[in-house]
């Protein structure tokens, strides 16, 4: 059966604000989440509520997250197996919106939220596939080009598995809206576009000169 071409929404994917800036597009929320290279993670321990910044990967339909065995997601998850309810997000800022007053300034931004159950991953197999495609998603290219974890590695690091099945993506683009009665005040009105950008490699002080810089680093440097 073919793939849907839009995740189906949910009471907890539908927003209660600004409803016409959602949407359930699978290539647009897959697009979204590859740009990107860190995510939030939120998490209920204790009773209180957790937020942690962490790096992610997509792989299909499943996003992968990695940490210290001894971390606190990772430590709660594992008492868990079936895994622990998790609320995850990934957030480009694309441009500040400035308004001609202060109220409406704004930005525009592309937000992928992701609800579900975080399961721990076991097969020592999916396991190094998911710490591959965790640095290939930082620095497509690398984990061919870098050791592989070895066994005392792979025991230290643990990873979780987060399916995409409640997900959704909000926008917001374009011009401030001002009030009609602020259009002819002095102030600039627009928006200032934000952008990511890397620059030249530096390599390690221990490199030795010879080591050439990898074509994939050459590219994202541009």
């Amino acid at each position: 059966m073919p793939e849907s071409p839009a995740y189906a929404p949910t009471a907890r994917t539908v927003p209660t604000r600004a409803r016409e800036r959602a949407s359930y597009d699978r290539e647009s929320v897959h697009a979204a989440l590859d740009g990107a290279v860190l995510c939030h993670l939120g998490f209920l321990r204790d009773g209180a509520p957790v937020v942690l910044p962490t790096l992610f990967a997509r792989v299909g339909e499943r996003l992968y997250l990695h940490g210290s065995t001894g971390s606190r997601p990772l430590r709660t998850a594992q008492g868990e197996p079936e895994g622990i309810e998790v609320c995850l997000t990934v957030t480009h800022v694309d441009g500040l919106v400035l308004a001609r007053s202060a109220f409406h300034h704004s930005i525009n931004y592309r937000s992928v939220m992701v609800h579900g159950r975080a399961v721990p991953v076991l097969d020592e197999q999916e396991r190094r596939r998911a710490l591959n495609a965790l640095v290939d998603q930082v620095t497509p290219g690398r984990s061919a080009d870098s050791r592989p974890a070895n066994a005392k590695e792979l025991a230290a690091t643990a990873v979780l598995a987060l399916d995409l099945a409640e997900v959704s993506l909000k926008t917001r683009t374009g011009d401030p809206v001002d009030d009609p009665e602020d259009l002819t005040l002095p102030h600039w009105s627009g928006v200032l576009p934000v952008r990511t950008a890397y620059g030249t490699p530096v390599p390690a002080a221990d490199l030795p000169e010879t080591t050439a810089v990898p074509d994939y680093l050459e590219r994202m440097a541009g």
